[in-house]
């Protein structure tokens, strides 16, 4: 099946949702740039910098599978964010999608996202992708291989992919967790959180 594909841990699976297809509420996408995360201190992925660090709650009970599920979240209380949940269920892993390429339905995207905002603009950072899909918190828990859910996921071939820190972590902070495809406008300028440790010291 498709979905086993993500059923790895989260670099690799990061790998395999480079290029994918992302559709949703009229909007197709190809995904650009994403990031990698881990989960609790005593899985195989231990990340400080993961929702599910501290294990399983109420909020972030979806990290913990299966793979190939939506999970929503809101950063500092205002933007939506949209992470592919990978690894096997029971362990906490995802993926984060960071940036995607706008292939069809730019009127809806700009309808969301605003008429003045330009094309490799609509979908660069983790929430402006999710404006311009309508991606919203209660796409939570859905099932991105549902070919009749709202959200919809078609992984393609292996790409090959660049690779640095993550985007604004204070902790795991020089991990190479970030990955892109080059040549993509759309992909973020990287910004260490003012948080994080000094380079080279953060694992």
């Amino acid at each position: 099946m498709v979905r086993d594909r993500l059923a790895v841990d989260p670099i690799s699976a990061a790998k395999s949702l480079l290029g994918a297809v992302l559709t949703g509420r009229g909007v197709s996408a190809v995904v650009v740039e994403v990031e990698a995360y881990g989960g609790p201190a005593d899985g195989p992925w231990p990340d400080a910098a993961s929702h599910s660090f501290r294990g399983p709650g109420m909020r972030n009970a979806v990290m913990f599978g299966p793979p190939g599920v939506l999970y929503t979240y809101r950063s500092h209380g205002i933007h939506v964010c949209a992470n592919v949940v990978c690894a096997t269920d029971g362990v906490a892993a995802a993926v984060l999608l960071r940036a995607a390429t706008i292939e069809a339905g730019t009127e809806s995207a700009h309808a969301r996202r605003g008429d003045r905002v330009s094309r490799p603009a609509l979908a660069r950072g983790p929430g402006n992708l999710c404006s311009a899909l309508g991606i919203t918190m209660d796409d939570n828990g859905i099932d991105l291989f549902d070919a009749a859910g709202p959200v919809r996921l078609t992984l393609g071939d292996p790409r090959d992919a660049l690779s640095g820190p993550r985007v604004g972590v204070s902790k795991a902070a020089d991990r190479p967790w970030r990955l892109w495809l080059a040549g993509h406008p759309e992909v973020s300028a990287y910004r260490r959180s003012p948080r994080a440790p000094a380079p080279g010291e953060s694992d």
